[in-house]
């Protein structure tokens, strides 16, 4: 393929990528923007395989390696369970990261001896920042893949000083960073290299364990752009258009959608960076003071009791959190939808941007149970409904749905965003316990009149309301 081939061939490749994330944006055209993603990349890898710039040689072990890595994602794609897809996002972005270190160590040891001048310093710098990102965005997400899996507790670590720790850090970094360039050899730039990437790989765990477990649906988007910098800085480092073209994509996307989810949350982005909230263990808080203490008695109800106030109800609204996919309930919480619209009821679904571990992952989930495009809102377009609301249905979510955002100055989730359930004519909220969400804070929504408490198992609970649904 001549060079004029393989350009052309990554401009369409670089059009189908803007395509793709056009059509991510919208749940109805997700799909399509799926499919414009993979043909793009497909594309792009035989442009480069067989592009001028890959040997003979070179092509049978890309073509190993792709055989191999293909294979590793067909089994992944087949065993992962769509709980366990934050994880594996995490994972994928660590990966990204390894790549850009691996890149970078490379591409100084081929390329250095043989520039001069301005060109080795330029090529330089970006060896030296496409690892910096890549090596904080390897640590970080492992990190972050710990957290989500339950290996590592959500609770942020806030060591002694770590501000100017990250500072001292920083500095280091500056300063190898000028002992690297103006190393006169590899053997001699290689120090400040090695010594740099242990300081970058520190730094992106000492970040990420200091984010607390609520906020780790902004973590993941914030990594998602960090490996898309460090693709981009890849790209500069093998003067590869298209890589840079298509990592500045993903991390500016991820950039945009960090600022949405942290506005979802009503914090900056420095303040999550800085220690986030969650202790991601899911137990009650210990009461400290009057405000702690409970409003009232809670309410439990029966799956018998559950169908009943459904089937009598007019209009219901059903908010999803991460319990449902945890139970994996949202193929039997599409059958209740439609049983429940079969006999005339009006039924929506309300999704906070901030629900379950990543961003879009109740999305997901919904459209995996071939629920409706059209009955699942977002937050800013269903909160103005819930007071002309009969019934509302809180599947395993907490803090999405915590009063306290709103009605509680001293919350540490004081004025986030939430879905206002409990102006419904009546709420119901399924756990298995009352413990408390990821975020470590008592939901006052438990003890309220016009609250309903249906414990157990979200999949067993939701057949049982199925099945007298039916009878």
């Amino acid at each position: 393929m001549s060079q004029s081939l393989a350009t052309v061939a990554y401009l369409g490749a670089a059009i189908l990528f803007i395509l793709s994330l056009g059509g991510l944006s919208n749940p109805e055209t997700s799909r399509r923007g799926n499919l414009f993603g993979m043909v793009g990349m497909a594309l792009a890898v035989l442009a480069t395989v067989f592009g001028p710039r890959v040997s003979p040689m070179g092509v049978a072990w890309i073509v190993g390696a792709l055989v191999v890595g293909g294979g590793i994602g067909l089994y992944a794609a087949k065993v992962v369970k769509m709980t366990q897809m934050p994880e594996l996002v995490a994972l994928m972005h660590s990966l990204v990261g390894l790549a850009a270190c691996l890149v970078g160590f490379a591409s100084y040891v081929d390329t250095s001896i043989q520039l001069q001048g301005a060109e080795k310093v330029i090529h330089e710098v970006e060896i030296y920042v496409g690892i910096l990102i890549g090596a904080v965005t390897f640590s970080g997400s492992l990190i972050a893949f710990g957290k989500l899996n339950g290996k590592i507790g959500g609770k942020p670590l806030l060591l002694p000083a770590r501000h100017w720790m990250n500072l001292v850090g920083l500095l280091v970094v500056i300063w190898f960073g000028r002992e690297f360039v103006h190393a006169s050899t590899v053997a001699e730039g290689m120090l400040p290299l090695i010594v740099m990437t242990v300081i970058a790989l520190l730094f992106g765990i000492h970040m990420v364990m200091a984010i607390g477990g609520a906020d780790m649906p902004v973590v993941v988007s914030m990594l998602n752009s960090y490996s898309g910098w460090a693709a981009a800085a890849t790209g500069f480092m093998l003067g590869n258009d298209l890589l840079i073209v298509t990592g500045a994509l993903v991390g500016s996307s991820g950039a945009i959608l960090s600022y949405i989810m942290c506005n979802a949350m009503n914090r900056n982005f420095i303040s999550v960076i800085a220690g986030g909230f969650g202790s991601g263990g899911g137990s009650t808080p210990a009461p400290s003071g009057e405000a702690a203490e409970p409003q009232g008695e809670v309410v439990p109800v029966s799956a018998a009791e559950t169908a009943e106030l459904l089937r009598d109800a007019k209009s219901v609204i059903i908010v999803p959190g991460y319990g449902m996919a945890v139970a994996q309930a949202q193929h039997t919480v599409y059958e209740i939808t439609k049983t429940l619209r079969e006999k005339g009821v009006n039924v929506r679904f309300g999704i906070h941007p901030v629900a379950g571990r990543m961003p879009g992952h109740m999305n997901v989930l919904l459209a995996e149970a071939k629920v409706p495009y059209d009955i699942v809102m977002e937050m800013d377009e269903i909160n103005e409904d819930f007071p002309d609301t009969d019934v509302v249905m809180v599947i395993g979510a907490n803090d999405i749905v915590n009063p306290s955002a709103l009605e509680d100055p001293g919350s540490p989730i004081a004025g986030m965003p939430v879905l206002e359930v409990w102006k419904a004519k009546t709420s119901i909220v399924m756990k298995r316990s009352m413990a408390s969400g990821y975020a470590g804070v008592d939901n006052p929504l438990f003890y309220k009149e016009n609250n309903r408490m249906l414990f157990g198992d979200a999949k067993k609970m939701l057949d049982e309301v199925l099945g007298a649904l039916k009878g």
